[in-house]
């Protein structure tokens, strides 16, 4: 897909045609990656695992996301030569929501969603940011960058972009991050404390970011950097179902295939996909 400035005349050619309700769009950028580069290279390998027919599209409370077209995939956003990702993508994601329709992003290192959440906040008066990570990503400055995908949360927290911050299955907080959390007033739920998840609750609209490294490495071994004693997949899913807030948009970030020769992971995030767009579709408008 071309840049973002052209996605709107690509919905406005097929959104007629269309009962879509949830965007799915592709954000194949890691130029903000602090550790190794490869999470570029997810979206179209979640996007193949999601369409694969080892499985088909029917989430665990029956919805067929392959009848109706509830979903519109927009493809991937070419970001391959860009400077600065952020505007391309804040104009993809604005574009979407002009459509009114729910954007569900493939990342991409986390500061993919730094854009994507700005512009969801930009249409809504507020906005809770629901974050399952293994870190906070709360640094001001990472590895001497402040637009370092380590630095995500810090900045959105700085630009007034999130009325709540929730952060779940966090396992690597610092004395820096814990630093800047007690500055942001965030909430964080680390994973030695999973059990607290059930009990939580949002008002909306409300944006769910996950890095896959949430995970336990045994569910999702393709990740920069991989953090033992990390959530299963069945938690990860549990919690998703369990959010009844309106989703107004959503993303899953982090994969890298280059740490992944057994394919174990991209069938991880189609799952998540699923699930998530599931949640996107039974919660009401915001």
């Amino acid at each position: 897909m071309p840049q973002g400035q052209s996605i709107s005349s690509v919905l406005g050619e097929r959104i007629e045609r269309s009962e879509s309700r949830i965007a799915l769009i592709g954000l194949p950028f890691d130029a903000r990656s602090s550790f190794m580069r490869g999470p570029a290279e997810a979206p179209s390998l979640i996007r193949e695992a999601l369409y694969s027919e080892a499985g088909n599209l029917s989430t665990e409370y029956g919805h067929d996301l392959g009848s109706g077209s509830p979903i519109l995939d927009l493809g991937d956003l070419d970001l391959g030569s860009v400077a600065d990702h952020e505007p391309p993508i804040r104009a993809a994601i604005e574009a979407v929501l002009r459509h009114d329709l729910r954007p569900l992003s493939l990342g991409g290192d986390h500061s993919v969603s730094l854009p994507a959440i700005e512009a969801i906040a930009a249409k809504h008066a507020a906005v809770d940011v629901l974050q399952f990570d293994a870190h906070p990503d709360l640094y001001d400055r990472f590895q001497d960058s402040p637009a370092s995908h380590a630095c995500v949360f810090a900045r959105v927290m700085e630009r007034g972009l999130a009325r709540r911050l929730v952060q779940v299955g966090v396992r690597t907080l610092n004395p820096p991050q814990r630093e800047q959390v007690e500055r942001f007033g965030v909430e964080v739920i680390e994973m030695r404390r999973w059990d607290h998840v059930a009990a939580l609750t949002f008002e909306g609209p409300l944006y769910v970011t996950i890095d896959l490294d949430v995970l336990d490495p045994a569910y999702a071994p393709g990740v920069s950097h991989r953090e033992p004693g990390g959530a299963s997949t069945r938690q990860l899913i549990d919690a998703l179902q369990s959010l009844d807030a309106p989703i107004v948009g959503a993303d899953v970030v982090e994969f890298n295939p280059r740490r992944d020769p057994a394919r174990l992971t991209a069938p991880v995030g189609a799952k998540l996909v699923k699930e998530l767009a599931a949640q996107m579709l039974d919660t009401p408008p915001a």
